[in-house]
């Protein structure tokens, strides 16, 4: 069955404990975890509260920036992220996402070393530790500083070429989604991706980063999301929902949309295919 999860970012006003009691009045057993809240809490604490109430940690968002793009040295970067893989393991999480920073000053290759550098170090850990580094490509209309992979296709093909089983692909709907060919795309990319990330939009993503609860936007979803089961993805699907929308909808009615839409989603034969196997 869909396994469907909510982002913290979509809700991140709301204090752990209330979002754990409201996603389950919305019929969630998973949340995807943003460290920047985590810290307010403490890992011991959110991990108490998060078993105590029954609920699965999608993945941790998010570790990287090693271009120093975000203003911290690589060692501090790296650092970081290796002590995001301990809280990953701590969280039982599967999926720790990676985000590449921007390439700053340094040329593409470079950009490129430095991402394979800290990835040769953090990948044995996370292996030793159950963790998968789920790289997420971003699009241009909406990296800008925050990504140098900046297209589907070619993030894959570096995953596939660095090839090491804890490094594998996070894939947003939202970033590709509209771009010429992405459902083509995904059926060779369904094994590689650890997470799928998900929201609406009414076009290319740009800067604003309106991300629309499914189905207020034209995005094809449902056949995004049909193709990638149907060709082997196993993994969660995260609505990660953020923008002027949602603000206006308020949480409660952002969170039972993508409660109706994974509902649905659900349904599909591609599921009823996977059951009956």
């Amino acid at each position: 069955m869909l396994q469907a999860s909510i982002s913290e970012l979509t809700t991140f006003r709301w204090e752990l404990a209330e979002e754990l009691d409201r996603l389950a009045h919305h019929g969630f057993d998973s949340l995807a975890i943003w460290r920047t809240k985590l810290s307010d809490l403490g890992v011991e604490r959110a991990s108490g509260l998060i078993r105590q109430a029954g609920f699965r940690v999608s993945s941790l968002q998010w570790i990287g920036g090693f271009t120093g793009s975000d203003g911290r040295s690589y060692r501090d970067s790296l650092d970081d992220a290796l002590e995001a893989v301990d809280t990953a393991a701590e969280l039982a999480t599967d999926v720790l996402v990676v985000h590449t920073g921007g390439r700053g000053g340094h040329t593409r290759a470079h950009a490129h070393r430095l991402l394979a550098d800290a990835l040769d170090v953090l990948a044995p850990e996370a292996l030793a530790r159950g963790v998968t580094l789920a790289v997420k490509p971003m699009h241009p209309g909406a990296c800008e500083g925050c990504g140098f992979l900046t297209n589907l296709a070619d993030a894959a093909a570096w995953v596939r070429r660095f090839d090491h089983p804890a490094v594998r692909l996070a894939i947003d709907l939202w970033q590709f989604g509209h771009e010429p060919g992405t459902l083509d795309l995904l059926p060779d990319l369904a094994a590689l991706t650890a997470v799928v990330q998900v929201a609406d939009s009414n076009g290319h993503p740009d800067a604003d980063r309106e991300r629309l609860p499914p189905g207020m936007g034209s995005m094809r979803l449902e056949g995004m999301i049909a193709s990638l089961f149907e060709n082997g993805y196993t993994g969660d699907v995260e609505f990660e929902l953020v923008g002027e929308a949602v603000a206006t909808l308020g949480y409660d009615a952002a969170v039972h949309q993508a409660r109706v839409v994974s509902d649905a989603w659900g349904r599909m034969e591609c599921f009823s295919h996977l059951l009956r196997s």
